[in-house]
């Protein structure tokens, strides 16, 4: 049996309709490969079902954070709280705009922003609080959101691996003033392209998220230029195929969190054999990744590839200790527990298509190593 991490035929049942969507759309009269009729239905159905004021497809689940940020007149001199332990785009896109990523530690259990962290970090500079949901946990968004209103700053949700997650029944990316979506291949909704998208219950930020991805444009008066934009529309043909895929989400959402559940009930006895699995929980969770803290991690890993399971190391170090980012850290900041995180973490298969059987295999491969001798 060998079970990769990363699965090549995420797309096989639909290779048929990917093939007709490309077909019909090169051949239609229109000729209409961006920002088209089946960008607008989609955004409209996203929008719909998350109770949002708008939501705006983008190139990229990492430009949509720096089209939000830049609508929020995010700038030089200003800060953005962010997690030390997360993806590079966290840190990149305030400090794409001038401005200065600072970096929260994380909770030693669920890996996402301590909100304890955050309050301490908020400055008078402090423009964006940019937390972000991580591997199948969202972050404590009411903690979050209680801190940003008391500071009267932005909250900006990164869910780019948490489309689908809710929390106290508020969809991700509902929490704040917009949240970020991810459709890369290997998110939950993901498809075979590149894109994003932004979600928010405000309408004029949305409106001003719309021109800045489309070269400043409101698409009313082609070539009239409202704002300094940049170029990140999204692809029709993506657009009709996410639309395809789109009911059948729910469906492979649950199966993630089956598996999820599963793995969670077979590993809490683990704890003690230095193998910790998230917390057991449904509400505020999104099973995009399926992450353990383990002591031996790489010795785990290795376990698992003998028996044919493959596994990934998310985040060898935190963002305040990658090269890009070091010249932002503040002397004497120090984060420990993202430091732990690096040294620790080991995400396990938790795609859809695994069969119960497969399963079962990856969890008694866990078991077996943390209880051998």
């Amino acid at each position: 049996m060998t079970l990769p991490f990363f699965p090549e035929d995420l797309f096989d049942d639909d290779r048929e309709v990917l093939l007709d969507v490309v077909e019909r759309i090169g051949r239609s009269p229109e000729q209409k490969f961006i920002l088209g009729d089946h960008v607008a239905r989609f955004e409209a159905e996203i929008r719909d079902s998350i109770g949002a004021a708008d939501a705006i497809a983008c190139g990229s689940g990492t430009s949509a954070l720096l089209l939000v940020l830049r609508a929020m007149g995010v700038g030089p001199g200003d800060e953005v709280i962010v997690p030390a332990f997360g993806c590079a785009p966290l840190a990149a896109a305030p400090a794409l705009l001038g401005a200065t990523p600072v970096f929260a530690d994380i909770d030693p259990w669920t890996m996402v922003v301590d909100p304890g962290a955050v309050a301490r970090a908020v400055t008078p500079r402090t423009k964006v609080i940019m937390p972000a949901h991580l591997f199948s946990v969202m972050a404590d968004m009411p903690a979050l959101r209680r801190i940003a209103a008391s500071t009267g700053v932005r909250l900006l949700e990164d869910s780019a691996v948490a489309q689908g997650g809710t929390l106290a029944g508020i969809p991700a990316g509902m929490w704040g003033d917009a949240g970020v979506y991810s459709f890369v291949q290997v998110k939950t909704f993901g498809m075979p392209g590149e894109g994003g998208m932004v979600v928010t219950g405000d309408p004029g930020l949305g409106e001003v998220v719309r021109m800045l991805r489309n070269h400043g444009q409101d698409g009313k008066t082609r070539f009239r230029y409202h704002r300094v934009g940049y170029n990140s529309r999204f692809d029709e043909i993506m657009a009709a195929f996410q639309l395809h895929r789109l009911p059948g989400f729910p469906r492979r959402l649950e199966r993630r969190a089956r598996i999820g559940e599963y793995y969670t009930g077979r590993f809490g006895e683990l704890a003690g054999c230095g193998v910790l699995a998230p917390p057991p929980d449904r509400d505020g969770r999104c099973y995009y990744v399926y992450s353990l803290l383990c002591e031996r991690r790489d010795e785990l890993r290795g376990h698992l590839a003998k028996r044919g399971i493959g596994s990934h190391v998310y985040y060898r170090s935190p963002l305040p200790r990658q090269p890009a980012f070091e010249p932002f850290a503040r002397p004497g900041d120090a984060w420990p527990v993202a430091e732990l995180a690096a040294r620790w973490a080991l995400a396990i298969p938790i795609y859809p298509h695994l069969t119960d059987q497969q399963v079962e295999h990856i969890a008694d491969a866990v078991c077996e190593f943390a209880k051998e001798p």
